[in-house]
């Protein structure tokens, strides 16, 4: 039986508008965290995550008789691709720099597989809360799942919860980056990781 994923490209591939605009949705909240791992406090200034990935998500609509994959695997990749082109134009338009080098890049895939691999990133997260998130989900599903997740959080809390965890940020690398001081960012830190066990919510195999 086809997965929701394929059933919805399968329709999107027909030219259907509504099925390929319910398959980008489910892919928001994923974009949104890599797009957040790259804003630096200069573009901040300008554009939030939300900016970049309605950009993407546009960009993506336009273009999508132009993907040519069959998997969901396949199409986060050519979903990443386009989220890295706008954030380039962003950089370019918004900062009149040059176009960011290949660590944007690099940086994407990094925060993009610690996404597949969240059940080693958040274990000691919420360790008292039994296993830890997505661990019994299958691996395509886990870096979506897990977006939805920190989704559900404010966005400073779950601003500073990417760039820590999934960025591997120090602290002071995180103040700088979300253009706060260290101790105020070391406050927010925790109240996040607390905020982030109330609102977790296991899926139906966990």
């Amino acid at each position: 039986m086809p997965s929701q994923v394929e059933s919805l490209l399968q329709l999107a591939r027909r030219n259907e508008s509504q099925p390929l605009g319910e398959l980008l949705q489910l892919y928001r909240n994923y974009l949104t965290i890599l797009a957040t791992a790259q804003l630096d406090a200069r573009l901040r200034r300008r554009l939030s995550p939300s900016d970049i990935v309605q950009e993407t998500m546009l960009a993506a609509h336009r273009d999508f008789g132009q993907f040519r994959g069959k998997s969901e695997r396949e199409l986060l990749a050519w979903l990443r691709q386009i989220l890295i082109n706008s954030l380039h134009r962003a950089y370019e338009v918004h900062l009149k720099a040059r176009r960011r080098d290949i660590r944007c890049e690099i940086s994407l895939d990094q925060v993009s597989q610690n996404l597949d691999q969240s059940g080693v990133q958040f274990r000691d997260l919420l360790a008292d809360r039994g296993p830890s998130p997505s661990a019994s989900i299958r691996a395509g599903e886990q870096a979506v799942r897990l977006a939805d997740q920190l989704a559900r959080l404010r966005p400073a809390y779950r601003d500073v919860i990417v760039l820590r965890v999934l960025q591997g940020l120090s602290f002071d690398e995180v103040a700088a980056r979300m253009d706060r001081k260290p101790g105020s960012v070391r406050m927010l830190w925790l109240r996040a990781i607390e905020k982030f066990r109330e609102v977790y919510e296991p899926s139906a195999d966990e």
